[in-house]
């Protein structure tokens, strides 16, 4: 497939594009933290009037379906602004689980709240501070009445604002088998179910969550039980994609404003982009972007088309975006000099946002290794 836009996507990118600069610039970041709120229900709100919130839902579940390439482009913006939702954790992954594993049931009961925003849900799924989804130790005994979950999650995303989780158990099997893991869907006000909130450098919370004797339903099940592996490598490499797609969006932001901040600053007399050294730096940079940008869409237009080089071209968006992203925001500090480090600056902002994002959903070492793996290293 082309690497090109169709006419409806280019449209898209230029709506969410206006719409995210206006209503979730830096600043809105800025003036969250200071005022020590975690994120902005009126910016959920309005992407879910925007129909984000449903753009890769069916229509039958009252979705747009319009496809994950086009997402993407949503993504990049928000990148841009370092716009901060539950947009990614709960209208593409979960709901990819959802769609797949789900009864007909909890398809019905989940995907339209999920897609006009009323609902917002979840994955619970590491227990350490490194990915590793196969490592799952959390264990969901089967009883007469349905099941009881016990163990622990860490660096939940979203983990504090969602009505819902998605949990990552093991129902068979030892932690590092990809068989026996199963998927519960566990309201966060169960009784035995605790939350406890961390604030990371880049301003935003992410939850550990401790399940003790947790009881759910039989009806709390996603799909049959041990066989979520498929589906939820498939949900993780759309998380690796979207994080991808949301660095790229950042790194663009960050070298762009680092251009414009060459164009102005005069040093000895002189304008500080006409020294070649910073030029050269500067280009180098341009062309890895460029690399990058072609990566993201192929990656998901493999999201889309579902084939078997999704794995390896999911990886390949997430280690290149994670290493470039890094290689942006400390090009962009460095050559905005001192002010690069004051909080007074905003680009400080898209550096630690880089840092946390490229640790989401696999960081460039785990995908780089699995990029080797899966090439037959």
């Amino acid at each position: 497939m082309a690497l090109v836009l169709n006419e409806e996507q280019q449209m898209l990118r230029d709506s969410a594009k206006s719409f995210i600069q206006e209503s979730s610039p830096v600043s809105a970041l800025r003036d969250l933290r200071d005022r020590g709120e975690e994120w902005s229900a009126d910016l959920w709100a309005g992407m879910a009037e925007m129909g984000w919130t449903g753009i890769t839902i069916p229509e039958e579940y009252d979705g747009l379906e319009f496809g994950y390439v086009g997402a993407g482009l949503i993504f990049e913006e928000c990148g841009r602004t370092l716009a901060y939702s539950p947009l990614l954790s709960t209208s593409l992954v979960c709901t990819s689980l959802i769609n797949a594993l789900g009864s007909e049931q909890q398809k019905q009961s989940l995907l339209p709240n999920m897609a006009s925003g009323e609902l917002i849900v979840t994955l619970a799924l590491s227990e350490a501070s490194h990915f590793d989804p196969a490592a799952t130790a959390m264990t969901a005994a089967k009883e007469a009445d349905g099941f009881v979950l016990a163990g622990a999650k860490t660096h939940v995303i979203d983990g504090g604002i969602a009505n819902k989780l998605l949990v990552v158990t093991r129902t068979g099997g030892v932690a590092g088998d990809r068989d026996g893991l199963s998927l519960f869907v566990v309201d966060r006000d169960s009784e035995g179910l605790g939350i406890e909130m961390t604030l990371n450098a880049d301003s935003r919370m992410t939850a550990a969550i401790s399940f003790e004797s947790v009881q759910v339903g039989p009806d709390a099940l996603l799909g049959e039980a041990g066989a979520a592996w498929q589906q939820l490598d498939r949900a993780l490499d759309i998380g690796a994609v979207f994080s991808a797609a949301e660095l790229l969006g950042l790194a663009q932001e960050a070298f762009e404003r680092t251009l414009g901040y060459l164009k102005e600053r005069k040093q000895f007399g002189v304008l500080v982009g006409t020294f070649q050294g910073l030029q050269h730096r500067a280009a180098q940079l341009f062309c890895e972007l460029e690399l990058c940008r072609s990566a993201v869409l192929k990656a998901l237009q493999a999201v889309d088309e579902d084939g078997p080089e999704r794995p390896l071209l999911a990886s390949l968006a997430k280690a290149k975006m994670a290493k470039t992203a890094k290689l942006a925001v400390n090009e962009a500090v460095q050559m905005h000099g001192g002010i690069g480090m004051t909080d007074e600056f905003d680009i400080g902002f898209f550096m630690k946002r880089a840092a946390a994002a490229s640790q989401e959903y696999g960081d460039y070492y785990y995908h780089s290794d699995r990029f080797a793996r899966l090439r037959g290293y």
